[in-house]
């Protein structure tokens, strides 16, 4: 079965619905045989690099207030510490373009292992650490801390490596009619979308495996 999840770093449902994810084939035991790959998906491409106050930006989006900003934050953290993902507190969001361009190098070059490791750790800098996603100091930080090809990262993010790519597989995705994330697709025919509940995840993928 492939299973391609579209998301954002930026998204915290995303990192929910990724935990989420990996609970549920946790589950389905070794005998499921799988391809996971983690595909870009920006909420706001348009972003600046010194990024933006959170609870303005969400605020101008959404239209919510900082009462119901925090509401949000605090349901999502119980969410995460149901199924062990710690959210910490953001009050900034940034352009996760280079996020995604690092993430295509490690599907591309070092398997998708390595990519499904890399975006948990992604994930958990921004949404657990507030890190800055496109700060290639933190980046590299991250490179570093799983082992991977340090002078390749560097690479790649001092250039527009793997940009073009990237901006493809975006268009790509929302051709398909993505708009929303996060969004598994399986087997390129099959959509999930949301941070669904890891029994419901079980038996969709169980159901769709023996049909």
């Amino acid at each position: 079965m492939r299973i391609d999840f579209v998301s954002d770093i930026n998204c915290p449902w995303c990192a929910l619905g990724a935990v989420h994810l990996q609970n549920a084939l946790k589950l389905m035991g070794d005998d499921f045989l799988y391809e996971l790959h983690f595909q870009p998906f920006e909420l706001n491409s348009q972003l600046p690099k010194e990024g933006k106050n959170l609870v303005a930006y969400l605020s101008e989006k959404y239209g919510m207030d900082a009462a119901q900003i925090e509401a949000g934050h605090q349901n999502l953290r119980d969410r995460g510490e149901q199924v062990g993902f710690l959210f910490g507190k953001r009050e900034h969001i940034w352009n996760s373009f280079d996020a995604h361009r690092l993430l295509y190098w490690a599907e591309l070059e070092l398997g998708l292992e390595v990519q499904r490791k890399l975006k948990l750790a992604l994930l958990t800098a921004y949404h657990g650490q507030a890190k800055n996603p496109s700060d290639r100091k933190v980046l590299i930080s991250i490179v570093d801390e799983l082992g991977l090809d340090r002078d390749r990262a560097e690479l790649i993010l001092t250039t527009d490596l793997f940009a073009k790519e990237v901006r493809q597989r975006e268009r790509q995705w929302q051709s398909a009619g993505i708009n929303a994330v996060p969004s598994m697709v399986i087997d390129n025919k099959h959509l999930l979308q949301g941070a669904q509940p890891v029994e419901v995840l079980v038996s969709a993928l169980k159901q769709l495996s023996q049909s």
